[in-house]
């Protein structure tokens, strides 16, 4: 990272970043040789040091078949946007908070389907959400155990 004094290292630091957002980005591998990038909702989980990120969809789509040719794919998300302008020294700057990493992506098998959405309609919601199970048949979840992940903070 070219600016080592906005990096952040710390795990419990970018898992509460992350708990900030409300859109992560993936980029899938196109065949096409140009990255497909995606806005999701989505919800963190943290368990024995790992993070997993779970997504939702319809039932079809370009993102399930460029998964099923490639399951590596990046995220990327950000928050706490404040804009900083000086006009006497004509100076403008943003403030943020963002991680990025990488990972393996996978469809979550129907019997962790209901935990999976749990944690992302909780990602939303300051107490628990029950939603309508009848949802669950027509939705697709997919689940993203983070491989490697970084922060920045300015």
């Amino acid at each position: 990272m070219r600016r080592a004094d906005r990096e952040i290292t710390d795990f419990d630091e970018l898992v509460q970043i992350m708990e900030k957002c409300d859109v992560c980005r993936l980029a899938f591998n196109d065949r096409e040789g140009y990255p497909y990038i995606l806005p999701l909702n989505f919800g963190v989980k943290v368990e024995g040091g790992k993070v997993t990120l779970y997504f939702h969809g319809a039932n079809e789509g370009k993102k399930y078949e460029l998964l099923r040719e490639d399951d590596r794919v990046s995220f990327e998300m950000d928050c706490v946007h404040e804009l900083v302008s000086d006009r006497d020294c004509a100076h403008c700057t943003m403030k943020y908070e963002s991680v990025i990493g990488r990972g393996r992506l996978a469809i979550v098998p129907d019997a962790e389907k209901m935990e999976a959405l749990t944690v992302m309609t909780d990602h939303y919601h300051t107490e628990h959400f029950e939603f309508n199970p009848a949802a669950v048949p027509r939705t697709v979840a997919m689940k993203l155990v983070v491989e490697r992940m970084s922060g920045k903070r300015r």
